[in-house]
């Protein structure tokens, strides 16, 4: 991998991370463009979601604090709603890598539009306001768990996982956010204890991009924080649909003329 490959791949990663458009989705499509090679691309990639993890503790440094302050009913939130998560990848972590090689990405866009489509409905015509609570975390947690294939968006499906059980973009949009953080946390460390060889690891490279993912994960959350409540997922959804016919149309149909 070269290093602009990996800044590359590191802006990507952390403007796409929390939009709800896949940011593995995007990742796995430019690599296989580059030709990067498919035993690399799974351990970078959760190393540039490390990346993002960086901005999440800049950004929400005193949200994460107070999770540490009594009465504690946020981080038992959150841990209920990793659970799920937790739980795929122990049970499908072969499944998941094959799935990272990228031939079914079309699939995973066009859910998500559709996902987001439907969301931006519910919030329009049934608003409501629910407080975050045990209902709404463990449907966000499910979500969740899907979101780990590729072209599904982890933003997007909990975002929308929460306004489907009544809670309000603002109110379950941080909560996401936080949610990140011990997915991002439990993969990585499965990923480094799964590597025997580092010195076919390219430190450098992955160093860079982690920064790139940084930078840009802060810029993508700032932009986020403030478009949640104007924003209309419909033109997400218009992008993702045209994402996904376009790779269906080249990975499906072209092969078979």
């Amino acid at each position: 991998m070269k290093i602009w490959e990996a800044i590359i791949l590191g802006l990507i990663q952390g403007l796409t991370e929390f939009l709800p458009v896949s940011s593995s989705g995007h990742l796995v499509l430019v690599q296989n463009w580059l030709g990067i090679d498919p035993n690399l691309t799974l351990f970078f990639d959760v190393m540039l979601h490390m990346g993002t993890l960086i901005a999440v503790f800049i950004v929400f440094y005193k949200d994460i604090l107070g999770l540490l302050k009594p009465p504690f009913k946020t981080l038992g939130l959150l841990v209920l709603a990793t659970i799920p998560a937790g739980i795929a990848m122990l049970l499908f972590s072969d499944q998941i890598e094959t799935l990272f090689q990228g031939q079914f990405l079309w699939i995973g866009f066009l859910i998500t539009a559709i996902m987001l489509l439907v969301t931006e409905y519910v919030g329009k015509k049934h608003p409501k306001d629910n407080p975050l609570g045990l209902k709404v975390s463990l449907i966000m947690g499910a979500v969740q768990a899907v979101a780990i294939v590729p072209g599904i968006s982890r933003s997007g499906s909990t975002i929308s996982g929460g306004v489907y059980a009544g809670a309000s973009r603002a109110t379950v949009a941080k909560f996401s956010f936080l949610m990140s953080i011990p997915v991002i946390l439990g993969s990585a460390f499965v990923e480094i204890i799964k590597i025997d060889n580092w010195n076919a690891v390219p430190v450098l490279a992955v160093f860079l991009g982690m920064i790139a993912s940084a930078l840009s994960g802060y810029f993508a959350i700032r932009l986020m924080l403030k478009l949640i409540q104007k924003c209309n997922y419909k033109w997400f959804s218009l992008y993702l649909g045209i994402l996904a016919v376009t790779l269906f149309v080249m990975e499906v149909i072209v092969p078979l003329c």
